[in-house]
């Protein structure tokens, strides 16, 4: 006999849907950009996409271990970071994977379902 079982998903902050132009993460309301590792979540006051730096991102790049990647949602449609910046990450021994926000808040599940040790840095769901 063969008994199926729902696996435990992965400790640390469980991204549950979308508020208005930002995220809602186990009870509380995120209503701008927001940072997640495997351990916590916090709000973020999301540069412009042209003032992105990877110096703005220092408290997720320097989690301990260090993320396998980041995670970078681009808001509500996708944008291709500048090579500088994912030259800046990658030479930290992190990968970046850009994608829409919202796609991005569904990997972050996901992967972290898998115990994968990663950072995200979603920017808000503005159409700007």
């Amino acid at each position: 006999m063969v008994a199926l079982q729902r696996e435990t998903p992965a400790s640390g902050p469980l991204l549950t849907g979308f508020a208005g132009q930002g995220f809602r993460v186990d009870d509380e309301i995120y209503e701008g950009g927001l940072w997640l590792t495997p351990e916590w979540a916090r709000g973020w006051e999301a540069p412009s996409w042209d003032a992105l730096a990877p110096d703005a991102l220092e408290p997720l790049l320097t989690i301990d271990p260090f993320p396998e990647f980041l995670l970078l949602g681009t808001g509500a449609h996708l944008r291709r970071p500048s090579p500088a910046f994912i030259a800046a990450v990658e030479a930290r021994d992190i990968g970046v994977e850009a994608m829409d926000s919202r796609a991005a808040a569904r990997s972050w599940g996901l992967l972290r379902n898998e115990g994968r040790w990663i950072a995200a840095a979603l920017m808000p769901l503005d159409e700007t």
